[in-house]
């Protein structure tokens, strides 16, 4: 059988003297342009090209017709334009985007740049590691999005790579976006038909050279760097788009597995389009109204142009009002290939809101049971952090009706654990109509035979236990106990679930199950997740969005914990508390969100 390293190909593209370290870690990727490929083939050209099941039996001449098509049709177009446009655009060289690297775990690191210095080895649920980095015998997959603008597929891309991370897949997205924002510039002398499929001359060069610095990235990051899910994320309107791409990537031993978001509900279009012209840069400054008539006219011009996904001899998934319904297509190729579309499956793309806090204390005289209740301060928790909740959530509502939305009051979900303290954390909200529901995988981290020692006491009389923590808090199991990455393995339906719910969700649970689903939806590296701080005087919410997820702060008022201290700190060696200071705070009467650093955009068209 053929290992994952010998998948590996030797005829990628030239990388211009660069070695592997050197090649840009973000980028975005396009391919050949989809509306002028049919335009200039020859009529026996065209009854070839709608043939694709004997050109994929016979590779000879799969290879023959891409070479004719890139060295005849795309090397004349340049002759034939370059000389008709203005020479400034000649000289355009094509960048790829650089990404900032987040400063703390406040911020999504689903587009951070992985620095192996710092970061764990293995990703939190990762359970084998193998040489060339690729895993599940699955090989090189790229992963195609198709659908028209406001579909929610750079939600849908980046919410697999957030999944496939943590599972220790090597995956990485490429926003067309952010390639041409990276080339022009954000909002900046981009052609005013730049997005259209009738474009000028002037267009299509800028896009054909983004275009080809867009193919050295991709194929640089999958032969170079041992990538295995590239997610490539643009409009790809046409089936014989799509067939050459197929073509191509076979060419090069990299499966192709195509994801269209196919919408009816003109309420979840609505919501997209909202979304886009707020966060998306490229209408960053514009009047409301004229950024909705642009976006909106971007889309109307690409309706009559797009074909759905009806290829046979494609690899495809197309999911149907953000989840409503799906359909699949040829998908056998590896069990990696199974666990996209189980996990799409339980995927939507719905606005909500996920709140954690933790579950109240139990009094000093229980240190000892297995299964406390909770002490009078711990009931005073429960009510006022049920206050400071409800308070906040109708002030986001009154927002919300402030800036002219008709929004209706989501409904709210709560998740405990099956034990005393977090269910009786859960008894205001239940007394007032709320949903509880008890997850027995939410149980908290079982600490084994140290179970009732503090850090202090492991420390002085079990020193080489505390050591072997310190040096790797993630993996490490005290006797008889569970490891975080024990813990988040657990916790995998968890996390399915939690993708399911279309409600917003309060989770009260021990601080070690916060640490790790929180650790899912802010992509935080394991060697992060275990130091994360959670004090009971303030709620955590995270809202997830399309390009990256938004945390923020909760203050309860008039609330003070009187909790002992057990951070490593007090240890001999040490493993420093990441807390959420500089997370945006609100108090019960008004919201302050966390601005992301880099910006939605739902990609009006895939030659962008």
């Amino acid at each position: 059988m053929e290992s994952d390293a010998d998948r590996k190909t030797n005829n990628g593209p030239e990388s211009n003297g660069k070695s592997a370290s050197q090649v840009p870690h973000r980028c975005v990727v396009s391919f050949a342009p989809e509306t002028q490929q049919m335009d200039h083939l020859k009529p026996e050209e065209h009854q070839r090209f709608e043939t694709p099941t004997t050109i994929f039996s016979r590779p000879e001449l799969a290879e023959s017709f891409i070479s004719k098509m890139e060295s005849e049709k795309i090397s004349s177009v340049y002759r034939g334009l370059l000389s008709d446009i203005d020479p400034s655009t000649s000289e355009i060289s094509a960048n790829s985007p650089r990404y900032r690297r987040r400063s703390s775990t406040f911020i999504d690191g689903i587009h951070d740049i992985r620095d192996d210095k710092t970061c764990s080895s293995l990703a939190p649920a990762q359970l084998y590691s193998t040489e060339s980095g690729r895993l599940f015998h699955s090989g090189r997959i790229v992963i195609v999005l198709v659908g028209l603008p406001a579909r929610g597929k750079t939600h849908i891309s980046v919410s697999i790579s957030r999944y496939l991370q943590w599972l220790g897949v090597k995956t990485r997205i490429f926003h067309l976006g952010d390639y041409r924002r990276a080339t022009i510039g954000e909002n900046k002398d981009v052609p005013d038909d730049y997005f259209f499929v009738n474009a000028s001359a002037k267009s299509v060069i800028l896009r054909q050279k983004i275009l080809e610095k867009c193919r050295q990235d991709l194929y640089s990051w999958i032969d170079d760097e041992n990538g295995q899910v590239a997610i490539y994320d643009a409009v790809n309107p046409h089936s014989s788009g799509r067939r050459l791409l197929a073509m191509e990537f076979a060419q090069r031993n990299v499966q192709t597995l195509f994801l269209e978001s196919y919408v009816t509900d003109q309420k979840i279009l609505a919501e997209n389009a909202r979304n886009v012209k707020i966060n998306s840069p490229d209408f960053q400054g514009m009047d409301v109204d004229e950024a909705a008539q642009l976006y909106l006219k971007r889309i109307d011009m690409k309706i009559p142009h797009f074909e759905t996904m009806t290829e046979n001899e494609l690899n495809y998934i197309k999911m149907i009002n953000a989840g409503e319904s799906i359909q699949y297509n040829n998908v056998s190729f590896g069990y990696l290939s199974y666990r996209i579309v189980f996990y799409l499956m339980n995927l939507h793309i719905k606005r909500r809101a996920i709140f954690f806090t933790r579950e109240g204390t139990s009094g000093d005289e229980d240190l000892d049971k297995v299964d406390a209740s909770l002490s009078e301060e711990g009931v005073e928790y429960s009510r006022k952090m049920t206050k400071a909740l409800l308070t906040h959530r109708e002030a986001e509502r009154a927002a919300a009706i402030a800036q002219g939305e008709n929004t209706v009051m989501r409904t709210l979900t709560v998740w405990t654990s099956t034990r005393k303290l977090s269910l009786e954390t859960a008894i205001p909200l239940k007394e007032q109509g709320f949903t509880v529901r008890q997850r027995s995988q939410m149980s908290q981290l079982n600490p084994g035979v140290f179970g009732n020692l503090n850090e202090i006491t492991i420390c002085q009389k079990y020193p080489d236990e505390a050591a072997k923590h310190d040096a790797d808090p993630y993996h490490h199991r005290y006797p008889r106990a569970e490891s975080y990455h024990d813990l988040a393995v657990r916790l995998e339906p968890i996390i399915l679930e939690l993708e399911r719910e279309e409600n917003d969700l309060l989770i009260i649970a021990h601080e070690s199950v916060l640490r790790v689903l929180y650790g899912y939806l802010m992509a935080c590296d394991a060697t992060y997740i275990p130091t994360l701080d959670f004090p009971r005087n303030r709620i955590l919410e995270v809202i997830p969005a399309s390009y990256q997820n938004e945390a923020k702060i909760i203050q309860i008022p008039d609330f003070t914990c009187h909790e002992t201290p057990r951070t490593s700190k007090e240890c001999s060696t040490s493993v420093p508390s990441i807390s959420f200071e500089s997370l945006p705070r609100t108090n019960a009467i008004e919201s302050s969100s966390q601005n992301p650093t880099t910006h939605l955009e739902e990609h009006p068209l895939s030659l962008d």
